[in-house]
């Protein structure tokens, strides 16, 4: 990754974001049905809050089966929230209906983790793009000018969207994505793991592009990872998730290299290193933490497959 600290770009520091929330989820509670007679139902979420403002970007980091994504989820409306709410712009958007929830998405919009399946493969490139804009009721020459716009911004040929999906590598293939949830202005974007299924140089090169966007347009970020080096890079805040809750937060160069929680540090130190020596002395300090917290039988040790860029 190009950046080393807090939403650093080649060793220049981001620019601090407004205080003022655009969006915010209080105390939000996730269930989805148990199995076997009578079970109650399996809490996903238990009471989670964050805040995001105009411009920022919250890391969301966590393991696999932290409740991350469907955090992300909830945000989006697409999982079912028992209680709690979340408000986007001062209004509440819990609980809308599928109408209301079609018109909320020129604002709020989403990058998958997968570019290949959430892109239409038998549409061209300019059909995907357009889609969103001719349902908005945008007249056809302009949403064919908007495409190609979209298309310079994420620094694709002009010429792409003439091209299926199937045609582009996987970086591309999230290139198109990232300018589909663009098309409409959006002022949040959930990022569900957007650049897990790519190559560390790609990675890099996606991670650039959505500094870029957000500089250029303001545009805040949910970004959900597993990914610490990710996180570290395009994060201003950070949230840490483990079991549904949220144990740690802060600013992003902090919970980064000194975080406060126990189950942060050893996050920490999961994530795997290219020095041999410096990898065998952190696997060294995570068992001694390990074993000094051996009381607390509820926290995990962490590994270095669900917690680095080496996928399970």
């Amino acid at each position: 990754m190009t950046g080393t600290s807090n939403g650093t770009m080649n060793g220049t520091p981001r620019k601090e974001r407004p205080a003022e929330p655009l969006l915010v989820a209080e105390d939000l509670v996730v269930e989805y049905p148990s199995k076997g007679w009578r079970k109650p139902p399996f809490r996903v979420l238990k009471g989670v809050s964050i805040s995001i403002g105009a411009g920022e970007t919250l890391g969301l980091v966590g393991e696999s089966g932290s409740g991350k994504t469907t955090l992300g989820r909830a945000v989006l409306g697409l999982a079912p929230i028992a209680s709690g709410t979340v408000r986007f712009d001062g209004k509440v958007i819990s609980g809308l209906g599928a109408k209301e929830r079609r018109a909320l998405s020129s604002d709020i919009q989403v990058v998958f983790q997968d570019p290949y399946t959430s892109l239409n493969p038998a549409m061209t490139v300019n059909d995907i793009l357009s889609e969103p804009l001719r349902v908005a009721g945008t007249p056809r020459a302009e949403a064919e000018k908007r495409v190609r716009d979209l298309l310079d911004h994420v620094r694709l040929p002009a010429d792409a969207g003439e091209r299926l999906p199937r045609e582009f590598s996987g970086g591309q293939r999230q290139r198109i994505a990232i300018a589909r949830a663009l098309s409409r202005d959006p002022r949040v974007i959930v990022c569900d793991e957007p650049v897990s299924a790519l190559d560390l140089s790609t990675q890099a090169r996606v991670l650039d592009l959505f500094v870029e966007i957000q500089e250029r347009t303001g545009v805040a970020y949910l970004f959900v990872t597993h990914d610490l080096s990710v996180v570290r890079h395009i994060s201003h805040r950070v949230a840490v998730m483990r079991g549904g809750e949220i144990i740690e937060t802060g600013d992003a160069a902090t919970v980064t290299t000194a975080p406060q929680h126990p189950y942060t540090q050893r996050l920490l130190l999961a994530a795997p290193v290219p020095d041999p020596q410096r990898q065998a002395e952190r696997r060294a300090e995570r068992r001694r933490l390990a074993a000094a917290l051996a009381a607390d039988t509820s926290m995990e040790v962490p590994t270095n497959a669900s917690m680095s860029g080496d996928r399970a």
